[in-house]
């Protein structure tokens, strides 16, 4: 099936839109308000000679800027915007003229070591941040047309080509982005160099002699290189003591366990953190930073789809298959650990500890959109829309200011919404999938419609000619209708996702009896967190379609119990509540006075009770626990948006 331009796609659904406004209307401004008062954007000024000053954040910090770019171009593809179009061109005309002559363009050697390059590629995040400016070029070059950022994405990406393409696999990147990058500007202009390359870092990925021993001179060099630069920012503001400094919010903050930061160095130094401990065919588990992880799948299939290839195919099943299965929360979470940001052991599974960052949901649905558009297969973008709802959403508030970095399912304090972090790489990476949702809601292919996600709006699908209006009542009840406006005569074989999380199914074409869908048989593993994705599949109805004809689907939305694997030992004697495609959580400011990590469900209690005045219109879980103590459970997206508070999802029952 092909992938559908998001321009052929309004979303008008009242849940969706209204995520997707606080994103555009509010989110892209705010975030670039905080990368100017961190200093993110003066660190190109300093390195265009336009301003003196200390450069601020991390030495990935340029990605930050350029990947707002991205967001702020898949914006205004969609919707025009004056104000963000002078931003994005003030800004495309200052990474212009900080890019050096021969396309390079990292202000963390440029401004503190000039002239050196390449020097710690498993740490410093030199091709990741090129990745990133490359595709904000594809993004805006789709959005306007315009050439200025494509221009600055092809020169970087021509260096790239001159100085890798036959280096040796130590030299590929610590965290993997680029590789998509690649493709992406290969499929915007047709360069085959650009695809080749791609290939090449994938390829030799794994294949470093004494990973571990390089890495070690890789961290010590880093470290010299860090001190130095402390000592030289102590220098600098001693001469210039009225200059503004420390402009970087708090880090992050996450519960770790015991013995946390030791894994965390012995899973770096044999390669598992950057999966580079085996060759890509070979690596059939999910390992190291989950972030990585899912950029690295997700350039993977996208090889695929453009040099078909079986057994790196079988690979990228069997590891999809341990990853849900193994090695993800009920959210659709993924990443045990805190220091590593990512997999722990097989069910492994702390919910206070528990990491699962924003970026590391978001690569998986970027992964899982590849593996449908290559397989045609409901599980991927059942997956899909079970991560946007509970492992996505939840990392943008409510007005679309405040952000979650990682996303425990217990949560005793200390983990709160933040306008800012020190690394912020969150809060753009949501702006630019909401903006990007439009593509994911069908696909087309001639003669045959697929429609993945139940997001209310049009669709326009050029290779059957048909157009489709869509009406959802999802998530708070299952029920979809479906208006066909044909552009010509002829029968459309079209295909609907039955999810996972209703127990059975039913649809009505026009004024026709009613039919019913039951799941197919099947055999699988009990996985991890009670999330069964193997159980979608597409409904057919093949006919021909004419204008005004209406498909109404319904999709029972029982409230549902998960249980946790037995092997899950943290997670003993606990469940989650899920309704439809929804997590649910007790939130501390919705039960003063009950101890939520203590409090024991009755599971026959719960019923349904819809809140019109909280968050737009909230459906809510009420219920007892076995000593008659009244509790509320809320949607785990929008938890942490009344103040601090206290959380959890896996309650004992």
């Amino acid at each position: 099936m092909e992938e559908l331009d998001p321009r052929n796609v309004r979303i008008t659904d009242p849940f969706w839109a209204g995520r997707r406004e606080a994103s555009s209307q509010n989110g892209i401004f705010h975030q670039w308000q905080m990368l100017e008062h961190s200093g993110c954007i003066d660190n190109f000024r300093i390195a265009a000679g336009e301003k003196e000053g200390f450069r601020e954040g991390w030495f990935f910090a340029d990605s930050d800027a350029t990947k707002w770019l991205d967001a702020a171009a898949r914006i205004e593809r969609d919707q025009h915007s004056e104000p963000l179009c002078a931003l994005m061109d003030d800004f495309i005309a200052l990474l212009g003229r900080a890019q050096e002559p021969d396309g390079y363009l990292f202000t963390y050697n440029q401004i503190h070591f000039p002239g050196q390059r390449w020097v710690n590629l498993q740490i410093e995040h030199e091709l990741y941040c090129h990745g990133h400016l490359i595709e904000a070029g594809v993004s805006h070059f789709l959005a306007t047309g315009r050439q200025e950022m494509l221009s600055i994405a092809c020169k970087a990406a021509d260096l790239l080509v001159r100085e890798f393409s036959q280096a040796e696999p130590a030299m590929t990147p610590g965290h993997e982005e680029v590789e998509i990058a690649l493709f992406r500007l290969y499929a915007a202009t047709h360069e085959d160099r650009y695809r080749e390359l791609a290939r090449h870092f994938i390829e030799v990925r794994g294949h470093t002699s004494h990973f571990g021993r390089s890495l070690a001179r890789q961290f010590i060099s880093n470290g010299q290189r860090e001190r130095l630069i402390r000592s030289q920012r102590a220098g600098y503001f001693a001469q210039h003591p009225g200059e503004q400094r420390d402009r970087l919010p708090a880090a992050n903050r996450a519960v770790k366990p015991r013995f946390s930061l030791l894994r965390f160095y012995g899973n770096s130094l044999s390669g598992r953190y950057f999966q580079q401990h085996l060759p890509v065919r070979e690596q059939l588990v999910p390992e190291g930073h989950s972030v990585r992880f899912g950029y690295l799948e997700t350039a993977e299939a996208m090889m695929l789809l453009e040099y078909e290839e079986e057994p790196l195919f079988n690979t990228m099943k069997q590891v999809w298959s341990h990853m849900v299965h193994r090695r993800m929360d009920v959210t659709g979470g993924l990443g045990a650990l805190p220091d590593r940001e990512g997999f722990g052991r097989d069910y492994e599974l702390n919910p206070e500890v528990a990491y699962n960052e924003t970026c590391a949901a978001i690569a998986s649905v970027l992964w899982n959109w590849q593996l449908a558009l290559m397989t045609n297969s409901a599980k991927f973008t059942d997956l899909m829309e079970w991560q946007l709802y509970n492992a996505v959403l939840p990392g943008m508030g409510w007005e679309g200011t405040t952000y979650l970095y990682n996303n425990p399912t217990l949560v005793r304090g200390g983990i709160e919404r933040q306008p800012w972090y020190s690394i912020p790489c969150c809060p753009s990476n949501l702006s630019r999938t909401f903006a990007d949702l439009g593509k994911y809601v069908a696909s087309g292919a001639s003669r045959h419609i697929w429609l993945h996600q139940y997001m209310g709006g049009t669709v326009t699908l050029p290779q059957t000619q048909i157009d489709l209006e869509i009406h959802s009542q999802l998530p708070w009840q299952g029920k979809v209708e479906v208006i066909f406006h044909p552009h010509r005569t002829g029968e459309v074989m079209f295909r609907f996702r039955v999810p996972s999380w209703t127990e059975s199914a039913e649809y009505r074409v026009n004024f026709n009896s009613k039919s019913y869908l039951t799941y197919p048989k099947f055999e699988y593993e009990q996985p991890l967190s009670g999330v069964y994705p193997e159980k979608s599949y597409y409904a057919i109805i093949d006919r021909e379609w004419r204008e005004g004809d209406r498909l109404r689907l319904e999709f029972p939305t029982p409230i549902q119990i998960r249980e946790p694997h037995e092997r899950a030992h943290a997670l003993r004697g606990r469940v989650a509540v899920t309704r439809g495609p929804l997590v649910y959580c007790l939130e501390s400011i919705d039960q003063p006075g009950v101890d939520l990590f203590k409090v024991r469900l009755d599971r026959s209690s719960l019923r349904e009770v819809f809140a019109p005045d909280l968050f737009g219109g909230t459906l809510l879980l009420k219920g007892q626990s076995v000593r008659g103590e009244e509790l509320t459970f809320l949607p785990y997206a929008q938890w942490g948006n009344r103040g601090k508070s206290q959380m959890n999802v896996w309650v004992k029952g």
